[in-house]
């Protein structure tokens, strides 16, 4: 079977720093978590696994109107979150097994983004044939990292020690095209109140590009 366009959610963070779950702030649309579900299937991806792993039972309370609403959408509990992100991106990639996802999307749940960008960034993955895409903003690197579905294996691969996602696209940095949009949301992360705050007031294009 395979699946054209996949997405990793990742949610499974203690949220340390921001001070209260990160996935259920609110956000234009409801929650973060809720904001990227809309955002990842509007811009055409067929199927998001959502992982989850710190207070995973209230993520997953906030996730069953999704689930019924969305039947592309489904979860996973990553038990190991602890030892490190490439531990969640693992766990999501099991879950989707057996399927074969022609194009991977890679997105923390709080790197909030618009479907426009989404849309843009896949548009240009596709266009190029690229193995991996990278958004960039005044040439600076950004999320969400989208990569061919050939690089399955490499991904099942990566540990913290080896600097994870980031060893995948060093690996194939020929084979990596860098996409400058002319929204500053590709380098939102939203670690700190004062981060989160400067995201909620910013108004990002529709188109992404």
């Amino acid at each position: 079977m395979v699946t054209e366009t996949a997405a990793i959610l990742l949610a499974a963070g203690e949220s340390r720093r921001m001070g209260q779950l990160k996935a259920l702030l609110p956000w234009p649309g409801g929650t973060l978590l809720a904001h990227q579900l809309a955002a990842l299937s509007d811009a055409g991806v067929d199927r998001i696994v959502v992982v989850l792993g710190h207070r995973f039972a209230e993520l997953q309370a906030e996730l069953a109107p999704e689930l019924a609403a969305r039947p592309g959408v489904a979860w996973v509990v990553n038990p190991d979150y602890l030892q490190g992100k490439t531990t969640s991106i693992k766990a999501g990639l099991r879950a989707l097994e057996p399927a074969a996802p022609e194009s991977l999307l890679l997105l923390n749940v709080d790197q909030p983004r618009s479907a426009g960008t989404l849309d843009y960034l896949l548009r240009q993955h596709r266009a190029a044939d690229a193995l991996i895409t990278v958004p960039t903003y005044g040439g600076k690197g950004g999320h969400p990292v989208i990569l061919d579905g050939a690089l399955r294996d490499d991904l099942s691969r990566i540990t913290e020690e080896t600097q994870g996602l980031r060893a995948v696209v060093q690996r194939h940095k020929a084979f990596t095209q860098r996409v400058e949009v002319d929204t500053p949301e590709v380098l939102w992360d939203l670690n700190t109140p004062e981060q989160y705050q400067a995201a909620l007031s910013a108004e990002p294009p529709a188109d992404g590009g």
